[in-house]
């Protein structure tokens, strides 16, 4: 439902967690000068309420059910919907956060961060600047300073498509699943794990989902 309070800025907040949403929610409209002003738990949902709502910056989280939230980015561009993007994930922004970037996000924060870091990049992406962490902002540099490809992992070259189909890999999805889940026919999944394989130098479809399985733990961990 769209809000309107005179002399606040307009947050809307794409999460398909209600937990989450709700606690977000809460943290902004104890804030004197931000008021959330609608929400949305799928990409769908997020772009039906962009016909009634008219936020000034949008909270999207990552991991959405069939289009990932870095895909719902792209989707609002092509719409013309220029409210700036922060993206809040429980992902590690190391991976993810110039990818968000690259599909036209303004900013991306961790979850397990501070309430008041949370609460500073929403005001920076509104003030018009990007908001990443200091760690963020030294990887970038330090890539810059080595060569635009220094640096890179072979998980960092996929596509985006394509990390969403990893992701979904190690979380055990069979292809027919993958599908299903993203929308997408059997023989386009099929397509994207013979590259998978091919740029991650992995034989098999064993090894492919071996290797998927162990990343997706590796993350889990780095998250604690």
């Amino acid at each position: 439902m769209l809000q309107t309070t005179p002399g606040k800025r307009r947050v809307s907040i794409i999460d398909d967690h209600p937990i989450v949403r709700q606690g977000i929610s809460q943290l902004i409209d104890q804030e004197e000068d931000l008021v959330t002003c609608c929400q949305a738990g799928s990409a769908q949902e997020a772009l039906e309420m962009m016909a009634s709502c008219d936020p000034d910056v949008m909270l999207i989280d990552i991991s959405l059910d069939g289009i990932s939230g870095i895909e719902l980015i792209k989707l609002l561009r092509q719409r013309h919907i220029k409210a700036p993007v922060l993206i809040i994930s429980m992902h590690d922004e190391s991976l993810y956060a110039e990818r968000a970037l690259r599909s036209g996000a303004r900013g991306y924060v961790m979850k397990q961060e501070a309430t008041e870091k949370v609460l500073t990049a929403i005001r920076q992406v509104l003030r018009g600047e990007i908001y990443l962490s200091e760690r963020m902002q030294n990887k970038i540099l330090q890539r810059i300073i080595n060569g635009e490809e220094g640096g890179l992992s072979a998980i960092d070259l996929l596509s985006d498509r394509e990390l969403e189909v990893f992701r979904l890999i190690g979380h055990g999805y069979s292809t027919s699943d993958i599908g299903r889940e993203l929308k997408r026919s059997v023989k386009t999944v099929e397509t994207h794990r013979a590259h998978l394989k091919d740029k991650l130098g992995l034989k098999n479809a064993a090894e492919l989902t071996h290797f998927a399985v162990q990343w997706i733990e590796q993350e889990k961990s780095n998250q604690l």
